[in-house]
């Protein structure tokens, strides 16, 4: 390992790591490399640092790509631990730490032992054997599994495995997503297939829902072993039958149907086999146009349904509307095997730049009822503004409305780090995203024929309607509201009563930016000394309850547990909210509940995101659990100021020195650095960051108000429910207008 490695465990500086170097004989001499760039050995390192009482500062599954990395390229450890991660997941904390004490040749007969026990459900397994080079990645991996969790173990193996075989692109479902579109499935589905099931999150969804026959295929063999692992894990009761290999050109299943099709697929495949199977007898509905290979997809999926089964299928918005696939979506339609379509936002899941769709299919009963709408749902207005956590603008039209419900690669579809859906959807509300997507499709479904439009939100569209010209499935085309949809007299009230908010809100703007009291330092920054979390945590200083990956609450990543209290979300310390979270949030010591005083971290966020990073607990959220993908710090009061605390924590540099990655950092508490300076001396800053802190939140909800502002009085404006004020230039905001002015 390079020093800069040995930084990172210790959670120290580079500078440090040279000093250590210079004045302890007794640290370890180079094992490798050159003079300029030595390399050290880990075992060695990791002796040395508890004999000087250094705990690693790294997080568990960082010292498991450490230990990976110092094995080099092409030494296929990965896969030779994917076994052990089934077989390690059946003991208990204590176990796995007793086994990791033991001596290295000891710890490898045991590990290898266990590993062989690896039932042949796992797709293309071989007899494993660990040598002793192995030992480092054997620990690393006990050590994940015993803190972290079995998911974010295979994770990490899966993101090694797959970086040795330079795939790229490779994207793994998000877990409120693939939670969302399991639930949109009948609640007696038994039997599942998913083709592209990548890191096999959407099985594990299917199976928390009640599925107990999981088929799943996948080019990838990496990702073929990581989901048998994955639900010998999460769903040991299932039954499952996992396969390695193209599932278009060599469908390992060709005589099996199903109940019911979970499928994030593969985006715009052009060599997905349209040549050699153009005659396929899948392609009932049309073949597929060689740019469409979601339409094989689509109808790979229904060839597998029994009649009535249902397919779920997360696709790009452009398979809606490109003009190449118009006569297969045509046929789609009018066989009435497209049942549902809904938008979701831009960053919901990859890629983050346009917001994809979910597919809801029903294969035709011979001789069943006709199906004359399809439902639209437009989930984009679940989105959350990144900085303001409330919801945009886009059914603000609908004044008076109630609302029901209050992977992928060339290769693959699904990715490795739980990590980066958790970054890319925690800007979204997903509890009330899947509250508003089920509540329309309960209603549509149970009673399709009076099923009542919601103006902007969802709409049941004739089937004669949509087969026009262009045969366009893009929800957002079919939802939007129209004049006759608007209460000219509501959206008024709504006007005034935002327009009243938003003159109180640029008050309290004025106030926080006031810019009295700020002074300079003098000719030059000040200097301090610093110590970094983990030397305070080991002072007594404070303690430290580190963020976990989600799967880890129980050994069977069941069902989410009942809890009577709110759970704080990292994005509920972005936005200054109070805790919005649920069960499903929770974190993985669910027993800590949060403090006032206490101070929170956001694990994981996307780079160059503008939104805090921490924040300091109050009397909102005393009492909340914690949730997953946050840090939580616990200053002593009588030696650390709370805000002094949360504001050099969160500074841009700080988090960057922190942290891994780049698109997604992830953040490593013990690394962050504090100035040493007296209580009182704190106590100033304190109050600062605490002023900062407030402008940084009126600033959020004055800029939410004045876009909802906006947006309404431009949909009154356009469709002829308001009318201009009698002054150019000026808004009357003294009372609601009167009859003759709407």
């Amino acid at each position: 390992m390079t020093a800069a490695e040995i930084s990172r465990i210790a959670g120290v500086t580079r500078a440090t790591v040279s000093n250590w170097r210079r004045r302890h004989d007794d640290f370890p001499a180079p094992s490798a490399g050159t003079e300029a760039s030595p390399l050290y050995d880990l075992s060695a390192v990791q002796a040395w640092l508890r004999g000087r009482g250094h705990t690693s500062a790294a997080s568990p599954t960082e010292e498991l790509r450490t230990a990976l990395r110092l094995l080099g390229p092409g030494s296929g450890v990965a896969a030779r631990l994917f076994p052990l991660v089934a077989a390690a997941s059946r003991r208990t904390q204590e176990e796995l730490a007793e086994l990791a004490a033991v001596p290295d040749d000891q710890l490898l007969a045991r590990a290898e032992k266990a590993a062989g026990e690896l039932p042949a459900t796992v797709p293309e397994a071989e007899p494993v054997h660990y040598g002793p080079d192995d030992a480092g990645a054997v620990r690393a991996l006990l050590g994940c599994l015993r803190d972290a969790g079995a998911q974010a173990a295979l994770d990490v193996l899966a993101e090694r495995e797959l970086d040795e075989g330079a795939a790229s692109g490779v994207y793994q479902t998000p877990e409120g997503l693939a939670r969302l579109m399991a639930r949109l499935l009948p609640a007696d589905v038994s039997r599942v297939l998913d083709p592209a099931c990548g890191s096999g999150t959407l099985l594990a969804a299917a199976a928390r829902q009640g599925a107990r026959k999981l088929f799943g295929q996948d080019s990838l063999p990496v990702q073929g072993q990581r989901t048998a692992v994955r639900l010998l894990i999460a769903a040991p009761e299932a039954e499952t039958e996992i396969r390695v290999g193209d599932s278009l050109r060599a469908d390992a299943f060709p005589d099996v149907t199903v109940d019911a099709v979970l499928c994030n697929p593969p985006f715009g495949d052009r060599d997905w086999g349209h040549d050699e199977l153009a005659y396929d007898p899948r392609w009932a509905y049309g073949v597929p146009p060689r740019f469409e290979s979601e339409l094989a997809w689509v109808q790979h999926a229904l060839a597998h349904l029994e009649p009535g089964g249902h397919a779920v299928m997360l696709l790009p918005p452009a398979l809606a509307f490109r003009s190449s696939g118009r006569r297969v979506r045509a046929e789609l339609i009018r066989a009435g095997a497209l049942r549902a379509v809904v938008s979701l936002p831009a960053r919901a899941a990859y890629p983050l730049h346009i917001g994809l769709q979910i597919w809801v299919l029903q294969r035709p009963e011979p001789g069943g009822t006709d199906r004359t709408t399809v439902l639209f749902v437009d989930g984009e207005g679940e989105q959350r503004d990144g900085a303001t956590g409330t919801p945009s603008a886009t059914g603000t039209a609908t004044a008076g409305a109630g609302s029901r419900g209050g992977s992928r690669s060339r290769r693959s579809g699904a990715f490795p780090s739980p990590a980066v859906s958790s970054a890319s959807a925690s800007s979204f509300d997903w509890a009330g995203l899947t509250d508003r997507v089920l509540g329309q499709w309960a209603a549509f479904t149970t009673a399709p024929d009076t099923y009542a439009d919601e103006p902007g939100v969802a709409r049941a569209v004739p089937v004669v309607d949509l087969l026009d010209d262009v045969v366009d499935v893009t929800p957002a085309r079919h939802v939007r509201a129209t004049a006759a949809d608007i209460d000219p007299a509501a959206l008024a009230r709504r006007v005034h009563d935002l327009h009243e908010q938003l003159a109180e809100q640029v008050a309290a703007l004025a106030s926080a930016s006031a810019s009295g009291g700020w002074e300079a330092s003098g000719a030059s920054a000040r200097e301090w000394r610093t110590a970094t979390v983990a030397d305070l945590a080991r002072g007594g200083a404070l303690t430290v309850l580190r963020a976990a990956p989600p799967g880890t609450r129980g050994s069977k990543g069941s069902a989410a547990p009942a809890v009577d209290r709110p759970v704080l979300t990292a994005q509920d310390v972005s936005t200054g909210n109070p805790p919005s979270g649920g069960a499903l949030d929770l974190h993985a010591d669910a027993a800590q509940p949060v403090a006032a005083g206490d101070v929170l971290v956001r694990a994981v966020a996307s780079g160059g995101n503008q939104a805090a990073m921490t924040r300091v607990a109050d009397d909102r959220d005393a009492g909340a659990l914690l949730g997953q993908h946050v840090h939580l710090l616990r200053p002593d009061p009588a030696r650390l100021d709370p805000w002094f605390l949360a504001g050099f924590l969160g500074a841009d540099d700080n988090i960057a020195s922190a942290s891994t990655g780049s698109t997604l950092v992830h953040v490593t508490p013990g690394r962050l650095r504090v100035p040493l300076l007296p209580l009182e001396e704190q106590r100033r800053y304190g109050d600062a960051f605490r002023r900062v802190y407030e402008l940084r939140a009126a600033v959020r909800r004055t800029a939410a108000l004045a876009a909802d502002t906006a947006a309404t009085l431009t949909t009154g404006l356009t469709a002829g429910v308001l009318l201009p004020p009698d002054t150019p230039g000026s808004l009357d905001t003294s009372g609601v207008p009167d009859s003759r002015s709407v």
